[in-house]
């Protein structure tokens, strides 16, 4: 018999199933995506910085509700409360869609002129910049370009 302490076996589990993303930053928008499809007040993904600040932009640009960082062991967690429009009856998701544009295998870096549009402006593009994580009305204004991590409507 193991008698383990459940910390143990927790971190087990934590490197069991996240050993195999390659893609963090895809797998919170695939998240966020099921969640909001199935109509979920709330999702918790793993925590980083680039995350935080990725969330911290859905918030600020008024496409999520609440972002919060939990200080959950072994793994810290960001716990991103989700904004819906409509009755209780018609409730349907603020975001339309997320699509992650810089990837791995294939990163997407554009100049201040080349920042890209998203649905003619009703949507957000994320840029990492060198003065930070920032929506592309943010970069413009700020004239920096970066890499596109995403586009959100």
């Amino acid at each position: 018999m193991n008698l383990q302490p459940a910390t143990c076996n927790l971190q087990l589990y934590w490197e069991e199933k996240m050993s195999g993303v390659t893609d963090p930053i895809a797998d919170m928008l695939t998240r966020i995506r099921n969640a909001s499809m199935r109509g979920h007040s709330q999702v918790a993904v793993p925590a980083s910085k680039l995350k935080l600040a990725i969330a911290q932009v859905m918030k600020d640009e008024g496409f999520v509700e609440d972002v919060e960082l939990t200080d959950a062991r072994p793994q810290p967690f960001i716990r991103i409360a989700l904004k819906y429009m409509g009755g209780r009856k018609e409730r349907k998701p603020l975001i339309a869609g997320l699509e992650r544009v810089s990837k791995p295998g294939r990163r997407v870096y554009v100049s201040r002129e080349e920042i890209p549009w998203v649905l003619s402006g009703m949507g957000i593009a994320v840029l990492s910049t060198s003065k930070g994580v920032m929506s592309d009305r943010q970069a413009r204004r700020m004239r920096v370009g970066g890499e596109v991590l995403c586009y959100i409507w």
